[in-house]
């Protein structure tokens, strides 16, 4: 990969954006002196101070001297940090990555510079492993800024490109979504236990056997319902197993769950 050679500001380093400026480094993307991480409180970033990163509590500063700008505050803490950076923000010079849900880029543009190139990108947890689903979107960026945006998050799992319209539902499917396969392992393992495996024998069945249905997808690039078929026999115990969990509103509910996240994360951020 070839290396980026400006400087990137992440601004406000929960596990976010830890994970990314770690993911940047570990793909050689960037050198950790390259990087900025800031925190109110800097004490715990104490173990990136060791590892070559820069750590400030000054958002304005390192904001003024990076050329990517990444917002990884959450959208309830978005408009304090606008406020103190807005008037350092040079136009022709710097871009801005915004991970925070439901703001938009207009409304970035709104409280910064309304002539600023702004990308949305939506990770999720996986980051933390270098496996997330990162959706990534603008309304004014360039080509080439966009294709930056994107090679940065690809070194922390994969990238999909939408439109922007698309990502506060992007948000309830990939980001929100981590929590809900996670119930999913947790109820197939708390269905192990009571068919007669110990506790942790059932997670690790469930877990592995998750991972192999998605990798099923991922690797064979067939759809759920091919897999499905080579597992369903006529009268076989798959099927009775699978009807039953239909009967009891299984996809309905997922389907739910992900259209309600959706509302609500469009709610999160007040723009006044």
């Amino acid at each position: 990969m070839t290396q980026y050679t400006g400087r990137i500001a992440i601004l406000g380093s929960g596990n976010i954006g830890i994970s990314l400026a770690k993911g940047l480094v570990k793909a050689n993307y960037v050198k950790a002196d390259q990087v900025t991480l800031t925190r109110r409180n800097l004490k715990k970033l104490d173990e990136f101070t060791a590892m070559g990163f820069a750590v400030s509590s000054d958002n304005t500063a390192v904001a003024a001297a990076a050329d990517i700008i990444v917002l990884a505050v959450l959208p309830q803490q978005l408009n304090q940090l606008m406020e103190q950076i807005a008037p350092i923000i040079d136009v022709k010079k710097h871009l801005i990555i915004s991970v925070a849900s439901g703001v938009s880029c207009a409304d970035i543009r709104k409280k910064l510079n309304g002539q600023l190139e702004v990308i949305r990108a939506m990770p999720n947890t996986a980051i933390a492993i270098g496996q997330s689903m990162t959706c990534v979107a603008t309304d004014n960026a360039s080509a080439a800024n966009v294709e930056e945006v994107s090679r940065m998050f690809e070194t922390v799992g994969a990238v999909v490109k939408i439109n922007e319209d698309l990502m506060t539902s992007a948000t309830a499917l990939c980001a929100c979504g981590i929590a809900f396969f996670l119930r999913a392992i947790r109820a197939a393992s708390q269905g192990g236990v009571e068919i007669g495996f110990h506790a942790d024998e059932a997670l690790k069945m469930a877990v592995q056997t998750a991972k192999g249905a998605a990798d099923l997808l991922l690797k064979m690039q067939s759809h759920p319902e091919q897999e499905i078929d080579k597992v369903t026999s006529p009268k076989g115990c798959t099927i009775a197993g699978l009807n039953e969990m239909e009967h009891n509103g299984f996809s309905s509910s997922l389907i739910k769950g992900i259209k309600l996240s959706a509302v609500k994360a469009g709610e999160l951020y007040t723009k006044e």
